[in-house]
């Protein structure tokens, strides 16, 4: 049960919503067969000493749905109040979506990142709204929107990926939408300041994206960074932000420019790997074994990653001045935890 309702959503957003979240992919055992629940506590209680306020819970993998909220309880039981357990809405169709949030708040989750399934195609603003509030409705939680190119809205709906207007109408009727994470029309800044501009007296408005993150942040309030793959850079985010509420802008500067050697890296390595409008957790997944967290065998179908792309990671952290696992990178598709 969370504490507040679905009319509190906003309210309990603007307050506790303060941070990062980072990404939790679940961990299997070497056979496959099973949950890790050892590297999935391992990766939890990781996130919550880099100081994050909360962590996505990864449903776009090979893992059935009662696998899943299985999954989630794991987390919620290890993060307790420290993390705000996220539950990703990413599943097949809208029975099955309906079906997971309902599991999904009973597991414990306190927000929803709503997504749009692979083979939901809709010709009109009409239908995405559709959606979008028969998913809010099924649930109490308080829901993050997700204007963002993968959908593929932009060539038929609008070139933000979901227009303004539509969010207006989405706001006014959905009591329980709390926050957007604003990527539309990326790699467009426009979608996170039209959304600021527009909605952010009303709603909490996430930027994602580190690298506008840390700009945009100098210009205009940003109390959230959610979700994203922050674990590629250990604490490095949560202190960001602290940093920029702070207004310690000379001192945010500095931190981009160290970085930058390792964000061209992970740009260029997502180019590679980013394929078929899909993000590519198990790059994802070793970017977080580079700075501690699990790792460990994803099932397939699984995209895959090579030594030149691990190569390309670890030395971009090397140049930028943090310290990535130097391990053996067999050591990766094992685990941190082998069960």
């Amino acid at each position: 049960m969370t504490d507040y309702t679905g009319s509190e959503a906003r309210d309990w957003a603007r307050e506790r919503l303060i941070g990062a979240i980072n990404c939790t992919i679940p961990s299997f055992t070497n056979d496959l067969q099973r949950l890790n629940e050892a590297g999935i506590r391992h990766d939890v209680r990781l996130a919550i000493e880099h100081g994050f306020v909360g962590t996505l819970g990864v449903s776009e993998i090979s893992i059935t749905l009662p696998e899943y909220l299985e999954f989630l309880e794991i987390v919620k039981d290890e993060a307790g109040t420290d993390l705000v357990l996220t539950h990703h809405a990413s599943w097949s169709n809208l029975e099955e979506n309906i079906a997971a949030v309902r599991g999904a708040e009973a597991a414990g989750a306190e927000l929803v990142l709503l997504s749009y399934p692979p083979n939901f195609y809709p010709e009109s603003e009409q239908e995405i709204y559709d959606y979008t509030k028969a998913v809010c409705d099924a649930t109490n939680l308080a829901v993050m929107i997700f204007p963002m190119f993968l959908w593929g809205f932009s060539s038929r709906i609008h070139p933000s990926d979901i227009p303004a207007r539509l969010i207006r109408r989405m706001l006014d009727d959905i009591p329980n939408i709390a926050v957007i994470k604003a990527e539309g029309g990326a790699p467009s800044v426009m979608g996170t300041i039209e959304a600021h501009r527009k909605f952010g007296d009303e709603v909490v408005i996430s930027c994602p994206i580190e690298g506008d993150l840390l700009t945009l942040g100098q210009l205009m309030p940003i109390q959230l960074s959610a979700t994203s793959d922050h674990e590629f850079w250990g604490p490095t985010i949560p202190h960001a932000m602290r940093l920029l509420r702070a207004e310690r802008f000379d001192e945010v500067t500095d931190l981009y420019w160290q970085m930058h050697p390792a964000r061209k890296a992970k740009g260029a390595v997502a180019a590679q790997l980013h394929g078929g409008f899909f993000i590519d957790r198990q790059a994802w997944k070793f970017q977080g074994w580079l700075r501690g967290y699990n790792g460990g065998p994803l099932r397939l179908p699984t995209q895959r990653i090579h030594d030149p792309q691990m190569n390309q990671l670890r030395k971009g952290l090397i140049d930028s001045g943090f310290e990535p696992s130097m391990d053996p990178f067999r050591e990766f598709f094992i685990g941190r935890n082998p069960a």
